[in-house]
């Protein structure tokens, strides 16, 4: 298995799928997600709410290959905090195998859309995740991350 099928495959089975309610609560007041597989394992652990910061780790047989950072949150008062994240983890569901970062590049239903712009691979990448009710964003967050060497 390819660290994007990987990748893919733990993003659907963490917060797109089971959201925060699969969340282990860490001492330091920080949420972990994991999601283990043929010796590849991720984790994916934030901090905070509104603003939240977070990251994504993927090992390899215990070796750390990959990591992403991401910051973010709402930056309007237009729709509630429920309504955003229900339809985040609707577009999360829809992540490809070539942008395995957060979501598809497009995703609209109804009054709500959903974009995702990233510059780079899966060696070395940066990106932006929107999401806009009525046509005004509501949702931001920023990302960027790559391969690690040993």
């Amino acid at each position: 298995m390819e660290i994007n099928e990987f990748l893919v495959k733990a993003k659907i089975n963490t917060y797109a799928g089971s959201g925060e309610g699969g969340e282990i609560g860490l001492p330091d007041g920080g949420k972990e997600l994991i999601f283990k597989e043929d010796g590849w394992k991720y984790r994916d652990r934030y901090f905070g709410f509104e603003p939240f910061i977070g990251e994504e780790i993927v090992s390899k047989d215990g070796l750390v290959v990959w990591g992403m950072n991401y910051y973010g949150g709402i930056v309007s008062d237009k729709a509630g905090a429920n309504h955003i994240y229900h339809f985040l983890k609707k577009a999360m569901k829809l992540v490809k195998i070539e942008r395995p970062f957060r979501g598809p590049s497009v995703f609209q239903e109804g009054e709500w859309g959903y974009s995702d712009k990233s510059v780079g691979t899966i060696d070395k990448f940066d990106g932006i995740e929107t999401i806009y009710f009525h046509k005004e964003k509501v949702h931001e967050v920023k990302y960027h991350g790559g391969i690690i060497s040993k």
